[in-house]
């Protein structure tokens, strides 16, 4: 259900890209005029932290940096990302699976035209899905208010076409993100994204 929302927000962000109106003028490709939005999908190979085995599933974001901007906030901005985990489960339980939707505040460092290395903060709301004890079996599923910290970088191999790879750690309950008692997946993701304006660089 969330995927869907997003996948439908996507859209509508690029659709309001290509409507969005571009001067006519020349101007330099580092500061070409557009929304400063990208747009990107991927797969997502995880330690789910419940049990045991790793899982994969796909990934989508949208990122949001604006151009207008004090010099010392250049490449602040916000990310939306989507993440839904459940194939592959070879060493896990058969009806694990793990979404995640949210938000914050990206970092990326575009000095370079070519690469892209980013950090970000995020606050998501995910859910579990997992096969109940026979103490509870009515228990079978959760969901958490989840903290993400991650790092990763863009390379360019198109104009506005870039490779990312991501690393991504989640703590589940916020409040006792120390706690070993709360899940705390962490993980890769691997994928592109479309840049809907040419980024700029310093």
């Amino acid at each position: 259900m969330h995927l869907k929302l997003f996948l439908g927000l996507t859209l509508a962000a690029l659709f309001l890209g290509a409507a969005h109106p571009v001067s006519a003028q020349t101007v330099p490709a580092a500061k070409e005029g557009s929304l400063p939005l990208s747009v990107g999908a991927g797969v997502s190979y995880f330690d789910p932290d419940w049990k045991s085995g790793m899982i994969y599933g796909g990934a989508l974001w949208v990122d949001y940096i604006p151009k207008r901007l004090p010099s010392y906030l250049h490449g602040l901005g916000i990310e939306v990302e989507a993440r839904d985990i459940r194939f592959g489960r070879w060493y896990a339980q058969a009806n694990l699976q793990e979404d995640t939707f949210g938000g914050g505040a990206i970092y990326s460092w575009r000095h370079y035209s070519k690469f892209h290395p980013y950090a970000k903060a995020l606050a998501a709301y995910s859910t579990i899905d997992f096969k109940a004890s026979p103490s509870n079996p009515s228990y079978d599923s959760d969901s958490r208010a989840v903290g993400i910290l991650g790092a990763g970088l863009e390379y360019r191999i198109f104009r506005r076409v870039w490779l990312r790879g991501d690393y991504e750690y989640d703590y589940w309950g916020w409040r006792n993100y120390l706690s070993s008692k709360d899940a705390q997946p962490n993980g890769f993701t691997y994928g592109a994204s479309y840049h809907l304006a040419t980024p700029h660089f310093h």
